[in-house]
């Protein structure tokens, strides 16, 4: 055996032994109640360490992937600012020179277009406002004209109360019968129906009259 493997040998059976004796050392360290705390400490921060060194090599991950992006775009722009430079350095010189005609035509005929007055709108025929009769109020002379002996059965402000609320649905049901059907819903469609239904040709537009003027 030469002499060389020998020594190597011995080296690494020196490291084997200092090995184990460091082994057998932390060992009884760890059997010691005074050192136990502090070997859990260390260990707990050797946790904290590995996730800290993994998560460094996450991080060195994702700036190698950037790094690599940034280099394709760097050679793409390049490549663009090449293609520009030599298009730049090799325009025909048989172009034609933009003229001042082309220049300030379509500028003048956007202020030509700017100034055409749109024509005005035909306005449509507006339609007579149709107004609906409504009861009058009686006065007082009237109520008092009353016989007594009717006097006792309503007073005055329940008769005039009546009369407002006969108006109201009046109103109510003429300004359904003038409203145009796609405007209407379902339920406002079947009073439509039914006001029709209850038209008679006495009645018919009897609630309606024009505007006066």
């Amino acid at each position: 055996m030469a002499s060389s493997d020998l020594e190597d040998l011995c080296f690494h059976i020196n490291m084997k032994i200092s090995t184990i004796k460091k082994t057998l050392q932390l060992r009884n360290i760890g059997q010691e109640p005074s050192l136990k705390s502090m070997l859990c400490k260390i260990g707990h921060e050797m946790v904290l360490l590995h996730d800290l060194l993994n998560k460094m090599e996450t991080e060195v991950q994702q700036q190698e992937k950037l790094k690599d992006l940034l280099k394709e775009l760097q050679k793409s722009a390049e490549r663009d600012q090449n293609e520009a430079q030599h298009l730049r350095e090799n325009i025909p010189a048989h172009l034609p020179k933009p003229t001042q005609s082309c220049i300030t035509g379509p500028t003048v005929k956007c202020e030509e277009q700017t100034k055409v007055v749109e024509p005005e709108r035909a306005k449509k025929p507006t339609k007579e406002p149709r107004l609906i009769k409504e009861a009058p109020l009686i006065t007082a002379e009237e109520f008092e004209s009353v016989p007594a002996y009717m006097k006792g059965r309503l007073t005055y402000d329940q008769i005039n109360a009546v009369v407002q609320e006969v108006n109201k649905a009046v109103v109510g049901k003429y300004k359904i019968l003038h409203q145009p059907l796609k405007s209407m819903n379902a339920a406002v469609r079947n009073l439509y129906h039914r006001f029709l239904e209850e038209e008679t040709k006495d009645t018919k537009g009897a609630g309606l009259r024009p505007a006066e003027g």
